[in-house]
């Protein structure tokens, strides 16, 4: 069951959702979503994936790049088949249902060079069959660098704007969804956090899960902010 909107707006409102700003939020946060609360902040430095669920466990592990931890995807298919045609690489955050949210992340892809290289960022994630995300897609089309639905059927392309492509290399990135559910708004930005690459406006899911991963290649995150409002899980009907 997806909430009813008015309850949706009403977590913009309630305390659980705002507050002082935490100390340790390092990042800068859009205009008016500055009292969001961190709700989970990971670098990965503990070694530790007990607060990750993904797909296929034997395809994610923890890496040690000189000095620094990340998590890695590591297997460009994981044994994972997907009910509808969707990312087949995935490893979701537990214990956190959010409505408005700001995902920061930290990530890089580690594919040879291809033309739909990419990676993913997943949000509203309900099941398996219902959530939204981002594919950051070397090259556009209507498959490939653009917000996509998953509901219910293969996932379908509800991009407002767009760019002609991820512009992927070797090295380390900073991306953000932004999403707010009153208006629908979904905003995605990749190393300028001024101006956003992809946005979106749809209400079908008004809470869920968040995560990362890629739909056939492979990359590593690290340095995971989210801050947003928590609300309680509902049971789909």
């Amino acid at each position: 069951m997806r909430y009813p909107l008015n309850l949706a707006v009403g977590c913009l409102l309630l305390s659980p959702c705002t507050g002082p700003r935490p100390v340790e939020a390092e990042v800068e946060l859009p205009a008016g979503l500055r009292n969001l609360r961190l709700l989970y902040k990971d670098n990965f430095e503990s070694d530790s994936t007990a607060r990750w669920e993904p797909t296929d466990a034997t395809a994610w592990r923890i890496e040690s790049i000189g000095d620094n931890r990340v998590y890695s995807q590591f297997k460009r298919r994981s044994k994972y088949e997907p009910p509808v045609r969707s990312p087949y690489n995935r490893s979701l955050l537990r214990d956190v249902i959010v409505g408005d949210l700001v995902l920061d992340v930290r990530l890089q892809s580690t594919i040879p060079d291809y033309g739909h290289r990419d990676l993913c960022l997943f949000f509203g994630y309900q099941d398996a069959s219902h959530f939204y995300y981002v594919h950051l897609g070397k090259k556009a089309d209507d498959h490939a660098n653009q917000i996509f639905i998953v509901d219910g059927k293969p996932r379908k392309k509800i991009s407002i704007t767009s760019t002609p492509g991820t512009n992927w290399d070797d090295q380390w990135h900073h991306a953000r969804v932004v999403r707010l559910v009153a208006t629908g708004e979904i905003r995605v930005y990749f190393d300028d956090m001024r101006k956003p690459i992809m946005t979106a406006r749809d209400r079908s899911f008004v809470w869920g899960r968040v995560g990362v991963g890629s739909f056939d290649d492979t990359g590593r995150f690290d340095d995971m902010r989210l801050h947003g409002c928590p609300v309680p899980m509902q049971p789909r009907r």
